[in-house]
């Protein structure tokens, strides 16, 4: 079943992999990634819901981050749906002196923007976990660091019912399929075809298939 509705104004938040080249002075740029994908895609298949699609996802945010600007990147542009794809900067900034985020710090700020978006707009959540690939080798010693991370947003989406994408998991699967460095060169950035994977996942979570 198809949830998003007439006139609904969906919301992509994020880091790099949301931002993905992205206009920044244009605010109807959706950048080269999977919100271009899935605008393009829906708008086609469903152009009688008047669908607005906004992008104000920003390269090497944490949630941290995202708790800061939340106010202007998301509730004053009143969406109907919020998508949060955010973590793995949470992660990779521990193995590149950036500073460790916490689990605990993790959840808390992820929660914050959660609350604010429930009772600022009751708007409808994606809640999208980070993933990463073992490319190159040391990704593999990140996984002690992201897999509560990923535990953090599985609980979240639970506890408020949000829509849940297992991405690490399609990432996962879809390796099996293809090399690793196939879906992401350096076990982060998405590929055209990662890109693809992650749009495919979120269409299908929203029951956007015709």
């Amino acid at each position: 079943m198809m949830l998003l509705k007439d006139n609904d104004v969906v919301l992509f938040q994020g880091d790099s992999i949301t931002d993905a080249g992205r206009t920044y002075y244009d605010g109807a740029s959706l950048g080269l990634g999977y919100p271009l994908l899935i605008a393009s895609k829906l708008g086609h298949l469903f152009p009688e819901k008047n669908l607005t699609f906004l992008n104000r996802g920003i390269g090497g945010n944490r949630v941290v981050d995202l708790q800061g600007r939340w106010n202007e990147d998301c509730l004053d542009l009143k969406p109907t749906w919020v998508s949060i794809y955010i973590g793995i900067n949470d992660t990779w900034r521990r193995y590149d002196g950036g500073g460790e985020t916490t689990p605990e710090q993790f959840e808390a700020s992820y929660r914050d923007i959660i609350v604010r978006t429930k009772e600022k707009l009751n708007a409808n959540l994606i809640l999208i976990e980070p993933f990463v690939l073992p490319v190159p080798e040391d990704r593999k010693g990140w996984r002690e660091d992201l897999d509560p991370k990923i535990t953090v947003v599985r609980e979240l989406a639970r506890e408020f019912g949000a829509i849940y994408i297992p991405l690490d998991g399609l990432f996962a699967a879809a390796s099996a399929q293809a090399e690793p460095a196939y879906w992401a060169a350096d076990g982060v950035h998405p590929s055209p075809a990662g890109h693809g994977l992650i749009a495919d996942a979120w269409i299908r979570a929203v029951g956007a298939t015709r």
